[in-house]
């Protein structure tokens, strides 16, 4: 009889061989063709390329924002719930990998070929927990990637609108729309791997101009750092950052598109770590230099001064957003063309066509809610913090939740390949804690306090501004020379 010990690493190696035998073609690409411009450029499955598409996914337009956020929340809250989302990120994103993998190694013994089907978050829910869970995530991750488009799109026209102000946001969404829907092109994730790391560059860049430009600059003459002030603003700020480590409403695409998929378990928290050299030293310079004028400021851009410096920034982040755009957007395609039965079509073109409308809804609400800021913080309470954080807990807690679920069982050697908890958690019950804590303090500071706040500032923008807006946040035209002098009458 085989030990334990044995019997998981007859799993892993059994869960491995299979794997690469579906993903024989690519592999026999990546080690055979390394030289080829297609697998090079084009073609990747590697946990580096899990990495770069985790980190460049992360930091968008939300790079932005963070200076707003800090705004409303103070230097350290800022810091302090940044370090502390990023780690409750990382550890849910851990929790869907695992969800993943047995989900993945229960099917494979059912001889199920994914060769041609990409899985999703909601079929390993089906797979796992039944059919009202699959609904359930399906709504809210098909939702959340929805307005995660949207609010790509809403940060291309904000961000061009400072090196060409000759046209209005509104006119800037509808030209970024049709560049957007380019992405339908593009048939998965295993095709992001220059885009991923030419992306994480370019924010690189973005996070490190903020910074240091916030520095040259220095602080003004009267500058306060008041906040916190209202807990309105506190609660909408948080949620923010919520919002920004929340990125992994895809990571079971990016999981599938690695050839071996059991080594992004640590991928998605080193990605995290590398974040936050970006994220929290842009956000606290710009805030140090600008303090209580970004509460009016929601992108951070609109208050450094014009130069080819700023200007390289915004065109990098356009670039980026346009990156970004086709990660978010990727996922609702997969999901769309599962609807109409055009998942296993090969031909590019025949899928690009089919995708399309998906684009149009994106396209029309970016023009509805162009709310830069507010709408991150809305959608950050009222989705990501269950698609992203309590929904994984919960799911992971109902699938472990009898003995002989966590238990390796043999029976022709392989009937269970279930995932252990990790060597820094002394027990399941350890693991329940944790995962019990998540779903409480995301239900109430997240969804509940924080839904409240975002929402109250959101309808605030929609009075303010009406929908439809023209314009958001935008410059005040520049007021008449002189008024035309009246007819001189004798």
């Amino acid at each position: 009889m085989l030990s334990q010990k044995q019997a998981e690493e007859a799993i892993v190696s059994n869960y491995s061989e299979t794997d690469q035998h579906e993903g024989k073609e690519e592999e026999k690409e990546e080690n055979h063709s390394i030289f080829s411009v297609k697998s090079v450029l084009w073609h990747g499955g590697s946990a580096w390329d899990a990495w770069f598409s985790c980190s460049s996914n992360q930091v968008a337009q939300v790079l932005l924002t963070l200076p707003y956020s800090f705004s409303q929340l103070g230097m350290l809250s800022g810091i302090l719930l940044q370090i502390f989302y990023g780690l409750l990120g990382s550890w849910t994103a851990y929790l869907i990998s695992v969800l993943y993998i047995e989900y993945r190694s229960r099917k494979e013994k059912e001889n199920v070929n994914f060769k041609n089907h990409v899985i999703q978050w909601f079929e390993v829910l089906d797979g796992l927990l039944g059919p009202y869970w699959k609904a359930v995530g399906l709504a809210f991750n098909c939702t959340f990637l929805l307005f995660g488009s949207v609010i790509q799109l809403i940060a291309c026209a904000s961000n061009i609108y400072y090196i060409n102000d000759h046209l209005d946001k509104r006119t800037w969404t509808y030209i970024f729309g049709a560049c957007c829907a380019t992405t339908v092109f593009i048939p998965s994730f295993h095709n992001y791997r220059l885009w991923s790391f030419l992306g994480l560059g370019m924010t690189t860049y973005t996070a490190w101009y903020l910074a240091i430009a916030a520095f040259v600059h220095g602080q003004g003459e009267g500058v306060k750092h008041s906040a916190p002030t209202k807990l309105v603003l506190y609660f909408t700020g948080a949620t923010n950052i919520l919002y920004t480590f929340g990125g992994h409403a895809v990571t079971v695409e990016i999981m599938h598109a690695m050839w071996k998929p059991q080594k992004f378990k640590c991928i998605y928290l080193l990605a995290t770590l590398y974040v936050f050299t970006l994220t929290i030293p842009s956000a606290s310079a710009v805030y140090w230099a600008f303090g209580d004028e970004l509460l009016n400021h929601a992108n951070a851009f609109s208050l450094l001064p014009r130069n080819g410096f700023r200007d390289a920034a915004v065109i990098l982040m356009l670039i980026h957003q346009f990156i970004t755009f086709g990660f978010a957007c990727t996922p609702l395609y997969f999901v769309w063309e599962k609807v109409i039965g055009m998942h296993d079509t090969k031909s590019i073109c025949l899928r690009a066509l089919a995708r399309l409308p998906v684009v149009v809804p994106i396209w029309f609400l970016a023009i509805i809610f162009p709310f830069f800021g507010p709408i991150n913080s809305a959608v950050g309470a009222l989705l990501v913090s269950f698609t992203v954080y309590i929904i994984p807990s919960l799911a992971h807690m109902l699938t472990y939740r009898k003995a002989s679920a966590r238990q390796v069982k043999m029976l022709l050697l392989l009937v269970n390949a279930a995932e252990k908890p990790p060597p820094f958690m002394p027990s399941w019950t350890a693991m329940y804690v944790i995962n019990a804590f998540v779903v409480v303090w995301v239900l109430v500071v997240g969804f509940g306090f924080g839904g409240w706040a975002s929402m109250t500032n959101f309808v605030r923008q929609v009075d303010t501004f009406g929908l439809f807006a023209k314009c958001y946040q935008c410059k005040p035209p520049p007021p008449l020379a002189a008024a035309a002098a009246p007819p001189h009458h004798r």
